[in-house]
This record gives C-alpha cells, sequence and structure tokens, in this order.
C-alpha cells in the first residue's frame, strides 16, 4: 500500500536514514535558466572582475503572507527579532524546529505592514504552510513554488521574476538604466528605481559577496527587465556576463552560506510528528536525498543548529516566546561545540581523485565540476586521525580561486590552517540514481576562513557571514 505522508514514508523504510540515502530523484537541477550562456569559468570570473546577472526567477519558492496577524506568526515561527523591521526592509530568515534544529531559511521582504514575501528553498514554505494551516492565524498564505525541474517542453509561469546584478562594474549598470544615479541603498533595505520604463523594486545584497542589487516585479515584464538590463550594461561600456545554472549554484562557496542543510523534522512527537503526517510523500522532504561518507542510523546527526551556522545574533531573545526559544536557550547554556568554516582541498589530492577515471578498476567517486554535490543534503566526514571532528556539507569549484572548496562545520577547537581528512565517497552502494559504483578515499583539507573571498570577507556588511568563525 502507498504512503499518505511523511510519516507513514518513514514506516515504511523503517529509518528515515535509509530512506534519504536511497532516493531516487537524482541529481539536483536548477530549473529553466540554460547551463552556460558564455562559459562556467568566465561567469564566476565575472562576479568577481566585472559584472554578473543572475536569473533567479526559477529555482525558488516564493511564499506570500499576508493579514492582519502576519506580523505575529512569522515571528512565532522564527528565530528572527521583528523589533525593527520596518517597510522597505528584507531579512534572513529563519525557523528551527521545537528542539531548536533549523529547518532552513528564507530572505523575507516587508512590503505592507500586513504584507510579507518570502523566498528561498521548499522546507521553510512547506513549515510555515504547515503552521498557518494548522495554527488559528488571521494570515492568507500564497504559495508559488519553485520552477519544475523538467518541465519537458510545458510553458513555465511564475509571480514574479527575479535578477540579481552584481560585481565591480555593476554601479555602472544601475546608473545607465536607471536614467541617472540610484538612491543610496543600505544592506538588506529596499528600495524603488527605474528599469528603462518599469518602477521596480531593488534590494541592497550580493549572492557572492559583490556589489549587487536584486530586483523584482510582475512575471510579465520579465523579458522587457532583462532586455533593459542587458542593453543598459551595452550602453554603459560594461561586460555583463549572464550566468548559467552550473556557475550560479557555485557563488555561496566564496560568500560563506550553506544553502540545503537538513530539515531537522525527521523525528519528534507532538508538532513534529503531526507535521510529518501533513507532509505528502512526494514533498521535498520525503523525496529528498542525503549523501556522502557520513553515514548514521541516527537521523539526528546530519541535523544542525542556528549557532553551528552563524545565525545565533538573529536570535530574538526578548521576544516572549517562539518555537523553539527554550530549547535554544539551553543550547546557548551548554555552549555548541561545532563552528562553521570553509575547507580548502589539496590538489593532488583532488588531481588523484579525476586521475582514478582514466584508469582500469573501480575509481574514486566522480567529481564532477564546477559542483560535485550529488544529494539534496551532502554529509562528508572530515577527521583528524581516527576522530571525525566535523561534515563537509556544500562542495564546487571555484575560477576565481583556482580550487575545489567546500563548506562545513567543525568543532569549536579546531582551528584555522589545521590540515584535516575528508573521507571522499561513500562506504556502501546505496540506490541513489546520482552516484556510480565507486571507491572511498582520502582528500586533504585545509580549514579556511569564512567568507573564503577576500571581497565577501572584508566588504560585506556586519552579518553571519563575517560573525560565523566567532
Amino acid at each position: 500500500m502507498a504512503a499518505l505522508s511523511l510519516e507513514a514514508l518513514i514506516a515504511q523504510h523503517g529509518n528515515a536514514v535509509s530512506m534519504l540515502r536511497n532516493s531516487k530523484i537524482g541529481m539536483y537541477v536548477y530549473p529553466v535558466v540554460a547551463p552556460e550562456f558564455n562559459n562556467w569559468r568566465d561567469e564566476q570570473r565575472a562576479w568577481a572582475n566585472s559584472a554578473v546577472l543572475f536569473d533567479q526567477s526559477h529555482h525558488m519558492d516564493e511564499l506570500i503572507v499576508e493579514g492582519p496577524d502576519a506580523t505575529a506568526f512569522l515571528s512565532q515561527h522564527g528565530i528572527n527579532s521583528f523589533a525593527n523591521f520596518d517597510l522597505n526592509r528584507a531579512k534572513h530568515f529563519v525557523p528551527v524546529t521545537p528542539n531548536g534544529h533549523v529547518i532552513g531559511d528564507h530572505i523575507i521582504f516587508r512590503e505592507r505592514e500586513d504584507k510579507y514575501i518570502l523566498v528561498g528553498r521548499a522546507p521553510t514554505s512547506n513549515w510555515l504552510k504547515f503552521c498557518a494551516a494548522v495554527g488559528k492565524w488571521a494570515v492568507r498564505v500564497t504559495h508559488d513554488p519553485r520552477s519544475n525541474s523538467r518541465p519537458d517542453g510545458e510553458r513555465v509561469l511564475r509571480t514574479h521574476y527575479r535578477f540579481q546584478i552584481q560585481g565591480p562594474d555593476a554601479p555602472k549598470i544601475f546608473e545607465k538604466m536607471n536614467g541617472g544615479p540610484i538612491p543610496e541603498i543600505k544592506f538588506f533595505h529596499v528600495d524603488w528605481i527605474n528599469i528603462g520604463g518599469r518602477k521596480v523594486q531593488a534590494l541592497r545584497h550580493g549572492m557572492s559577496g559583490a556589489p549587487g542589487l536584486e530586483v523584482w516585479g510582475p512575471y510579465a515584464d520579465k523579458h522587457y527587465i532583462q532586455t533593459t538590463i542587458l542593453q543598459a550594461a551595452r550602453d554603459a561600456g560594461v561586460d555583463l556576463v549572464q550566468c548559467g545554472a552550473r556557475a550560479y549554484s557555485t557563488n555561496t562557496l566564496e560568500s560563506g552560506w550553506i544553502p540545503s542543510p537538513l530539515p531537522g523534522i525527521y523525528t519528534g512527537d507532538g508538532m513534529l510528528k503531526e507535521y510529518r503526517e501533513w507532509l505528502g510523500p512526494d514533498s521535498y522532504e520525503a523525496a529528498g536525498s542525503i549523501g556522502g561518507s557520513f553515514v548514521s542510523d541516527n537521523i539526528e546527526d546530519y541535523y544542525v543548529t542556528p549557532f553551528e551556522l552563524g545565525y545565533d545574533f538573529y536570535i530574538g531573545w526578548k521576544k516572549d516566546d517562539f518555537v523553539g526559544k527554550s530549547a535554544l536557550e539551553q543550547m546557548k547554556a551548554t555552549r555548541e561545540k561545532r563552528k562553521k568554516v570553509t575547507f580548502e582541498w589539496n590538489r593532488e589530492d583532488v588531481l588523484k581523485v579525476i586521475a582514478s577515471g582514466f584508469e582500469q578498476g573501480t575509481p574514486y567517486k566522480w567529481i564532477d565540476f564546477p559542483q560535485p554535490n550529488y544529494a539534496s543534503t551532502s554529509a562528508d566526514m572530515v577527521m583528524n586521525g581516527d576522530r571525525m571532528v566535523g561534515m563537509s556539507m556544500f562542495n564546487g569549484y571555484s575560477f576565481n580561486e583556482r580550487c575545489m572548496l567546500s563548506l562545513g562545520i567543525v568543532n569549536h577547537d579546531v582551528q584555522v590552517g589545521d590540515v584535516l581528512t575528508m573521507k571522499w565517497g561513500e562506504p556502501e552502494p546505496t540506490g541513489k540514481t546520482s552516484t556510480e559504483t565507486h571507491r572511498q578515499t582520502d582528500i586533504r583539507v585545509r580549514v579556511a576562513p569564512t567568507p573564503y573571498a577576500a571581497q565577501a570577507r572584508e566588504n560585506y556588511a556586519d552579518s553571519w557571514r563575517t560573525r560565523s568563525n566567532s
């Protein structure tokens, strides 16, 4: 009998780890946007050296929450303080479970006193939809899920287009498309600018850490906005490079955001069990996958907390209550023992892995370029001798830095500059279609600062990106 919920599906498999490690979902696909416009190396170079155009219209969910209780509802279900959240502002919104484990994150925009737009991956959208459905809140929630990964020729429509323009030459484009200097927009603030004949909202932000603006508006205007931006760049004499899906997913390696931690919802009674019974068997949480060398029978070993991801300074401790507050207070009192870092992969060890693909016999796990992630959530063991001291969670190659990098967490006694060993490849065959027959090997990794790129580390506004090493 087919399972009707995530909870029933876990019961069928007997173990959430086994279910996710044997997922048939395949490779994660960034939908609709072309894999490359030029080539992914030049597209990566553009955000560091000239200017890049990211089309963010398709790979993220959008959730509109509005109504008399919108602020109270979101404050109750996120760790963030809403005390200084005025109109035309944005925040990095982070919900946790009642046990204090991260579910996901969204960028949240306040458009009116009673209206917010949230943009990000499915776990946060699903959680907020559930909380609105089972709670007694005077809110209306409108969900626009990410575009189909494989639309197979079907027409793709979204509520809004979303573009980001960034890089050292981006300001020249802003002025040209605006018809004059743009307003001075503070980090994570929103203002109105012109793009040709349209007035659009613009957020001061930058995915890779370089200067940039994110703009959005009705999806019907997408083609006009895109062509106007490209023409403004030509008129300004700027080499604006459109970024394809292959390069886009790597920009976070330089700026330090871990985009896909495992939602901490697979265990726990009460509200969490009710949530698993509400989630369908085809939901992100049910269909997603875990990949990597770290294998544990306990799904909670893959969970992370706001402290570990550097989000703890968001926490609105002065709020009367919010989901997970008591659990976070206990964590704060006992002090977390892990922190976020960047791992710089050893060149010779990476070349050894690649060379094995040209030799007879079973090769090491293939390293795809520019990003070798092959599961929804990655978990590779990072060792100091025979002791596991961390976990590599998101990896890829940076042409700007000329090295393989990954983001992850380590014990607090690990220091920048330490050389550790990452177990690369899975210890046993699984049902994942994204893994070929392979064998494990060791890759040396040097612990590096987060953000890794000097541009992001030195010029980003004071935020989780710059506080994560504390």
